[in-house]
């Protein structure tokens, strides 16, 4: 993980500068930047981007409150960092190491951290944790876990197995859209009325139709009886029902209407997820976004992370072990249950 701790220690010297002190930087970008504006007159946010970043979204264990890093608790963290997140290390377990799936040849865990150095994502709540879990949410929790437990284990059937074992979709497109662990990139086009964003991880799509009454260009949605802004409740998506709108020079998108089958962090079908996108320099948008799922968490949560220019083109992440690999994940279990009946009739003949 050489790259990552070279990428941390830039890091911690382009944004925390010659200072020692543990209190947030000011903000790394000019506040008289003006973005370049689309015929609307609205910000230009489109290009690739990247939300690649080496700051996890909960604080660690071992900065406990620790809100900022200075420069030097950086560079000491640097080395721990690297350690824990090390995906060449190479168990004694044979279940511990196939988890770690690749080397790190295949892992790209960004360049950059958050502009203040942030020991998490999370800004709200202060200790940069996750709320606590309801008792409904606990509920819901046990229950998937007994499912799971139901069925097998994780690889015991094409039911247990992950969504991203079955490469029905993956963290990067969100909502919120996450480091991905690799090809955490995107693609932003803006256009009357719509904002689409392209992930390149299993290459989703989100459609955003656009609030016209916040200056988007388009004929109005009333006008038009499509109904586009207000989605009826009973459906239900992967990556649920996204509406946008424009605040000022912010990109304002609310999501609701999961299907529950995928969720983040717990969550369930009734999590709700505001998005702010705002474009700070040329090669840097601001990206806040805000949870609310009353079924699982005590109080809603913020986290604050950035999405930085990158190159293009982006390919099609054309994911097929959901293809290929489910057929030997199923066999090897089937494999394991036919050697223990065998051992265990050898054993009840004795």
């Amino acid at each position: 993980m050489k790259s990552l701790a070279v990428a941390f220690a830039g890091c911690c010297a382009v944004l925390l500068g010659g200072s020692s002190a543990a209190q947030a930087p000011s903000s790394a970008f000019d506040a008289s930047y003006a973005p370049p504006r689309l015929k609307s007159g609205k910000p230009d946010l489109q290009g690739l981007w990247s939300n690649a970043l080496v700051t996890p979204l909960e604080r660690p264990a071992d900065l406990a409150d620790k809100e900022f890093l200075t420069e030097d608790e950086a560079r000491e963290y640097q080395a721990k960092r690297v350690a824990a997140v090390n995906r060449d290390a190479r168990p004694d377990d044979a279940a511990a190491d196939i988890l770690l799936a690749y080397n790190d040849f295949w892992w790209d865990s960004g360049t950059s951290a958050v502009r203040t150095l942030r020991t998490s994502l999370i800004v709200d709540p202060k200790n940069g944790k996750l709320p606590p879990i309801t008792e409904e949410g606990k509920r819901i929790l046990a229950a998937r876990a007994e499912e799971v437990k139901k069925l097998g284990g994780r690889w015991d059937s094409a039911q247990a197995n992950q969504l991203d074992d079955r490469c029905i979709i993956m963290a990067g497109p969100g909502p919120p859209m996450m480091d991905a662990a690799y090809n955490s990139n995107y693609q932003i086009v803006q256009s009357p009325g719509y904002v689409m964003i392209l992930t390149e991880m299993i290459h989703d799509v989100r459609v955003i139709p656009l609030d016209p009454s916040t200056g988007s260009g388009s004929p109005r949605a009333e006008s038009r009886g499509d109904g586009r802004l207000n989605a009826p409740t009973q459906v239900r998506q992967w990556m649920g029902v996204s509406r946008g709108r424009w605040e000022g020079e912010t990109l304002v998108i609310e999501t609701t209407n999961f299907n529950g089958k995928n969720p983040f962090r717990g969550s369930t079908e009734n999590m709700k997820v505001v998005e702010r996108l705002r474009r700070v320099s040329e090669d840097v948008i601001e990206y806040n976004f805000t949870v609310e799922d009353k079924s699982m968490w005590e109080r809603p949560w913020s986290a604050e992370a950035v999405m930085r220019k990158t190159n293009g083109p982006l390919f099609e992440h054309a994911c097929h072990e959901g293809n290929y690999g489910l057929y030997n994940t199923l066999v090897g279990a089937r494999l394991e249950e036919k050697q223990a009946a065998e051992a265990k009739s050898k054993k009840d003949s004795k």
